[in-house]
């Protein structure tokens, strides 16, 4: 009897490292593939909200890493640096309006240097279905609102939704996501204006941190 359960407990023990082994081979034979796929679905969304006519060097490769309590939370943030022949053209920047109705609702706005909104995309979020992910291009229009949009001294009282006193609808049922989403672009497109120059000046990279 115990030479039985040695050897079984043997024959599970290779059974364990083999399955082991062969989620590993898979992991290490797929994450090329899986990284390839988020890079192009990356540059998708960035072309949508930054016309790929106006720009001429790598969006993927030219990104920083800040931090700033505009963009939602004290987490990194990524900005994505558009340029034609080195010259500042726009850009897009990951930003979290931490008070959805579910919770965060990760976005990233696009800005042309001049600090108007060149678009704006949600990136992730767990807000209702058929109300609060009226947020995603998918499902709603309503997203490309901002686009065009600047950000003044004398019409920030106006980035609000209607319910608000503001010029951006709400939903039908649902205020809060909106709301929050709203909040989020006008205070990245007021952190785009008073960081951009340092931005664009800046060497480093967020492909140095990953």
């Amino acid at each position: 009897m115990r030479k039985a359960i040695e050897k079984n407990a043997r024959i599970l023990a290779l059974f364990a490292i083999a399955c082991t082994a062969t989620v590993g081979l898979v992991n290490e034979l797929t994450k090329g593939k899986i990284a390839r796929q988020e890079q192009a679905q990356l540059l998708k969304t960035l072309h949508d909200i930054i016309d790929p006519e106006i720009v001429n060097n790598d969006l993927y490769q030219s990104c920083l890493l800040v931090t700033d309590e505009l963009l939602g939370n004290n987490e990194p943030h990524t900005v994505y640096l558009a340029k034609h022949d080195e010259k500042p053209v726009a850009a897009a920047i990951t930003t979290t309006a931490p008070d959805g109705y579910s919770g965060n609702i990760e976005l990233i706005v696009a800005l042309n240097y001049d600090g108007t909104v060149s678009g704006v995309r949600t990136l992730k979020h767990q807000e209702t279905p058929g109300l609060g992910d009226k947020v995603e291009i998918k499902k709603s229009d309503w997203i490309t609102s901002f686009t065009d949009k600047l950000v003044t001294a004398d019409n920030q009282h106006q980035w609000a939704v209607s319910k608000d006193g503001g010029m951006f609808d709400q939903f039908t049922g649902a205020t809060i996501t909106p709301r929050a989403v709203v909040k989020a672009v006008k205070n990245t497109a007021l952190y785009f204006q008073q960081h951009k120059a340092e931005l664009f000046s800046r060497t480093d990279s967020c492909r140095e941190n990953l």
